[in-house]
């Protein structure tokens, strides 16, 4: 996972940045993390304040994603900008980074492989959606999510810990996931976990996006129908950019091959686009596309300009919200 972030940074002397194209890069990644979760943070507090959201497992997912997203770019420009300004960090700090980078990157498409197929459900079984989507079998399937990805990342700090010396997390290295976790096992592990986790989300995918379609035909083009559709298309193109995580090493090979002299920069719009862009388009999917929940942003947006516009009315003002 973390190679899209550190190979634009390596070893080796000749490829490392000049200041300005460090500091360029680094704050042209910080910004867009704060750009990103300032819109999402504005999202969890909408779901926070409207007692509408708690009861749709369609928005708790969500919101679960929101905060994946948030923790996942907190985390993964940290590393970032580690690498920069430290260049090496003590290697038990760097072990507890990247196995949570890893964790909410592996969360990403699991959560929403889980939304297409409540998509799905309401669309195709709308009679049974109730019965079939509670609340609690909800915040269950969060908990698989979450068990999944420790399934996938756990077993290779076991093996670190088995197989590295301990001088080794008293030491200095360069925060990446091939220089901490490079036992040819967790190599391999890393590599079948992402291929079933790929075939399965996208089965998923294209089975739920499928039965929609067929849905919307029989309904002469349904407008929920429609909307459910063109949203799991939303949901492929996200899946798409976040599975170039589990072939990022392979992209970086080629990248070095393709462009030697200009390797760092085209590494670092490939973290962009890999790392950054698809957490840039969950607030588009929910919160801007969805009636409701833009409806309960727009007006705590207003609320929020209107208080600060004229303190003295902040009162009369909260009632709006």
């Amino acid at each position: 996972m973390n190679s899209s972030i550190s190979n634009f940074n390596v070893s080796s002397q000749s490829y490392r940045d000049s200041l300005s194209s460090a500091v360029a890069k680094n704050v042209i990644a910080v910004a867009l993390g704060l750009i990103i979760n300032y819109i999402n943070g504005t999202l969890i507090n909408t779901f926070r304040k409207h007692q509408i959201f708690y009861l749709n497992p369609r928005y708790i997912l969500f919101i679960h994603l929101v905060l994946n997203d948030m923790l996942q770019l907190t985390v993964t420009i940290s590393l970032l900008v580690f690498s920069y300004v430290f260049y090496k960090i003590n290697a038990s700090f760097c072990c507890l980074l990247i196995t949570f980078a890893i964790f909410t990157t592996f969360n990403t498409p699991l959560n929403l492989a889980v939304m297409a197929v409540e998509c799905y459900i309401a669309i195709s079984l709308p009679l049974r959606h109730a019965e079939l989507c509670t609340i609690k079998r909800t915040y269950i399937l969060i908990g698989w999510i979450w068990a999944m990805s420790a399934v996938s990342t756990l077993p290779d700090v076991f093996i670190v810990l088995a197989t590295e010396p301990a001088r080794l997390f008293h030491s200095t290295i360069f925060c990446e996931r091939d220089n901490l976790f490079r036992h040819p096992i967790s190599l391999k592990k890393r590599d079948v976990s992402y291929i079933i986790s790929l075939i399965g989300v996208w089965l998923t995918l294209f089975y739920t996006y499928f039965k929609i379609f067929f849905a919307a035909k029989a309904a002469k083009e349904d407008g929920d129908a429609t909307k459910a559709r063109n949203t799991i298309l939303l949901h492929g193109f996200q899946i798409l950019l976040c599975m170039l995580t589990y072939i990022a090493h392979i992209v970086n090979k080629a990248l070095f091959y393709w462009f030697p002299k200009h390797y760092s920069h085209v590494a670092f719009v490939s973290y962009i686009f890999i790392q950054i862009l698809p957490r840039f388009i969950s607030p588009i999917l929910y919160g801007l596309r969805d009636k409701t929940f833009r409806h309960h942003l727009k007006k705590h947006l207003l609320c929020t300009v209107r208080t600060s516009i004229k303190p003295w009315t902040r009162a009369k003002f909260m009632l709006l919200c």
